[in-house]
């Protein structure tokens, strides 16, 4: 199983910037893949899912802003930002979750994730 990220670097506020999550070693079928981030210090947040069916969800300080999707066919995940803020400087990871939940929200906790890649920095400058 393997993730990797692509696409980070710096941008001025305002965005826009979209980040790709290349995977391998399952199927979207059995996985749900989030979006993460982390600033230096804090704990990794989670920020965005898709999950093994599709439904999406999003951490409210990114709504109407951030949007993922998925490429069955290339087993590629996206996440386009755009009114790229300084607060949005971060680590950005995404990740695999084989946890089946009724509950979308329940896959914001980054505990219930199983695999990771290994994450790219974005730097947004006012």
């Amino acid at each position: 199983v393997q993730l990797v990220e692509s696409g980070g670097g710096s941008v001025p506020a305002g965005g826009p910037l979209t980040l790709s999550c290349a995977t391998s070693g399952f199927s979207f079928s059995d996985v749900a893949i989030g979006w993460f981030r982390q600033s230096p210090g804090k704990e990794r947040e989670g920020i965005s899912v898709i999950t093994s069916d599709g439904a999406t969800e999003y951490e409210d300080s990114v709504k109407c802003r951030f949007t993922i999707s998925r490429d069955i066919a290339k087993m590629m995940m996206y996440r386009k930002m755009i009114g790229l803020k300084s607060a949005d400087s971060d680590v950005y990871y995404c990740a695999g979750s084989l946890n089946k939940f009724d509950t979308v929200q329940y896959y914001l906790a980054d505990c219930e994730y199983d695999y990771w890649g290994q994450g790219t920095q974005v730097t947004v400058s006012s």
